[in-house]
């Protein structure tokens, strides 16, 4: 009965370590995917790429160290897809993905724009590696973990 009890209390410390690690994580620097389609043609779609040709092919970056301190304090990392017209071509489909640090106004995850020269819809995240289309995000994995071991805990 003592090592069940004592099970328990380490369960419980492990369990707190670790949402307390995960915010702290999150808390102190973000890390965003960095690249242009205009040099880049893979930035372009990611849900075509395998994790390890990913990591060679788009840099992820701290967006901390990658943008000059006096510039911002808090990161966060967006997206833009433009389609840019051109009078003497085809139009152009460029996707930039990378660090931001002002937000949009109202605050909204995305939003459109609409000028004579170029569409673009312009999204912001704010976990790591949000950047892309498809990511899942450390914070939802610890989420997805306390609901499991909650319910797991009351059903048994």
């Amino acid at each position: 009965m003592v090592h069940i009890v004592k099970m328990a209390r380490n369960f419980r410390l492990a369990l707190g370590l670790t949402i307390i690690l995960s915010i702290i994580h999150n808390g102190a620097c973000i890390h965003c995917f960095y690249c242009n389609s205009a040099n880049n043609s893979a930035c372009i779609d990611f849900t075509k790429i395998d994790d390890e040709v990913l990591a060679r092919l788009i840099p992820v970056v701290n967006c901390e160290t990658a943008i000059p301190s006096p510039v911002a304090q808090n990161f966060f990392c967006r997206k833009i897809v433009q389609t840019i017209f051109h009078s003497d071509r085809d139009s152009e489909l460029r996707v930039t993905r990378g660090c931001g640090w002002v937000p949009n106004n109202p605050p909204r995850e995305c939003y459109r724009a609409d000028n004579s020269d170029h569409l673009e819809t312009v999204c912001q995240c704010f976990t790591d590696r949000c950047n892309s289309a498809d990511t899942f995000s450390p914070s939802s994995g610890v989420a997805l973990f306390l609901l499991l071991s909650a319910v797991l805990h009351f059903y048994r």
